[in-house]
């Protein structure tokens, strides 16, 4: 053996520093990214904005309001996003949870809520406590459990193990803690301190006017709630010994009340997502375009560049390349953004103009292998970044989805498919409500072969009881 030298020419990767910030920009959301570029203005002096953000900027809520529309001015206005109706699931799987719900989105806070959350639970019930004439002690166990509420307003922890965890030298027992929670029970909003969906109804009923209906509501939600919810109609009338009337007026009534009567004191978040791309109608053809307005606008300070260019060796050249390269990979982030989702619209192009229904299968590889990209890099730009369309404001990813066989050797878009036991659950009889076997024959009528455990699946994702919970009396 000795020792010996060779050279060898090879090529390999390397990540520069400059391809580092390109990756990790590019699956940056767009408020990530504005975070990221105040980091590099602070920095940085020879990076600056052009200008601030106008007040026309775009910006959309996650759940699809317009909070700030782009002034309109001519055919090119972003056309206003109809963002399609929305049933809220209730406590029961159907209709609102309160009655003041039956009429709007469940995701949506009223204004009414929004001032109720300014104020916390703990401190709404403390504000009636300080006005009630009990004993200090007893105003401190009330105290106490108000302190042991969740945020819907329920006592979850039994009474026992709140008298084990006080100290001994109190002297409190579960008598005192009976009394205290009796107290609590009478506080705004009606049904708090209840320890179960049962008592949390039996104490809204009780605050109610006496009346028949009353009385027969208040023994369903004692008895036979878990009858109710199943709705199991037929043993729930045999039991509490009433006519269909007066099972429906009762259920009716139980409807109406509000089983979370916490919630409306808990802290409402909004989240905000500010669309990287616009999709609209333009001559007959869907076409995206960048959001400017969610486009930061950045340069270089001309005042530093000049002095630069009559210093060489300077301590801010490195920081000159820096400010060139965020410009740089911001402006191909976007790029690639638009690349991307024009391709996506191009192939959902039928989506925009039918809905869900008509969504085809789409992969990660099919984009690629279109725009010349890897799959990788595609999987970047469709997370966190969104699309405003008429139809709604969507993640990209949501484009994407499985597929399954249709009758003609094609495929079916789990979103579509989706969509249309939607469809089918929406239009049928409440008293035959079809079972999953039979929404999968119907399915299979349409050319789709799909499985009755993927229809219950797809049924459950879609937050649909099943069929014995759906059937109405």
């Amino acid at each position: 053996m000795k020792q010996t030298l060779q050279l060898k020419l090879s090529q390999h990767l390397a990540l520069t520093p400059q391809l580092q910030q390109s990756i990790r920009l590019l699956q940056l959301s767009t408020l990530e990214l504005n975070q990221e570029i105040d980091t590099f203005l602070q920095d940085n002096p020879l990076l600056e904005r052009e200008d601030e953000p106008t007040p026309e900027a775009a910006v959309y809520s996650a759940s699809g309001d317009a909070l700030r529309a782009p002034a309109e001015s001519s055919d090119d206005a972003v056309p206003e996003p109809n963002f399609g109706d929305s049933s809220p699931a209730d406590w029961l799987g159907e209709g609102g949870s309160s009655a003041s719900r039956d009429e709007r989105n469940d995701d949506e806070p009223s204004y009414a809520e929004i001032q109720a959350a300014a104020t916390s639970l703990r401190d709404h019930l403390g504000t009636q406590l300080a006005m009630m004439p009990l004993s200090e002690r007893d105003r401190s166990l009330v105290r106490l459990l108000i302190e042991a509420l969740d945020d819907d307003g329920y006592l979850a922890q039994d009474l026992d193990e709140l008298v084990d965890m006080l100290p001994a030298e109190l002297e409190v027992d579960i008598d005192d803690l009976q009394i205290a929670l009796k107290h609590l029970q009478n506080f705004d909003p009606s049904g708090i301190g209840a320890r179960s969906a049962s008592e949390c109804l039996a104490l809204q009923l009780a605050n109610l006017p006496a009346s028949k209906t009353c009385d027969l509501a208040l023994k369903i939600v004692r008895n036979h709630l878990d009858q109710l919810a199943a709705r199991d109609y037929v043993r729930l009338r045999k039991a509490v010994a009433c006519s269909e009337d007066e099972l429906r007026e009762a259920q009716a009534l139980i409807r109406s009340l509000n089983p979370r009567p916490g919630a409306q004191y808990s802290q409402v978040e909004t989240r905000y997502v500010i669309p990287d791309v616009v999709v609209r109608k333009v001559r007959g053809q869907w076409t995206a375009s960048l959001n400017t307005e969610a486009m930061p606008r950045l340069r270089i300070n001309r005042l530093y560049a000049d002095i630069l260019r009559g210093q060489r060796g300077s301590g801010l050249a490195s920081q000159l390349q820096e400010a060139k390269w965020l410009i740089k990979n911001v402006q191909q982030r976007f790029e690639t953004i638009q690349r991307v989702s024009q391709a996506i619209v191009e192939r959902q192009r039928q989506f925009f103009e039918h809905g869900d229904v008509a969504m085809r299968p789409l992969t990660l590889r099919e984009i690629a292998d279109q725009l010349s990209l890897h799959e990788s890099t595609i999987s970047r730009v469709t997370t966190q970044k969104y699309m405003a369309s008429p139809r709604g404001v969507y993640e990209l990813k949501y484009f994407f989805g499985s597929h399954v066989a249709t009758e003609t050797g094609g495929a079916a878009s789990s979103t579509a498919i989706r969509a249309l036991i939607k469809q089918l659950v929406g239009a049928e009889d409440g008293k035959k409500p079809l079972s999953d076997a039979q929404l999968a024959e119907i399915l299979g009528q349409q050319g789709i072969m799909v499985a009755r455990r993927t229809v219950a699946k797809y049924r459950e994702a879609l937050n649909i009881p099943p069929v014995s919970m759906r059937k109405s009396i």
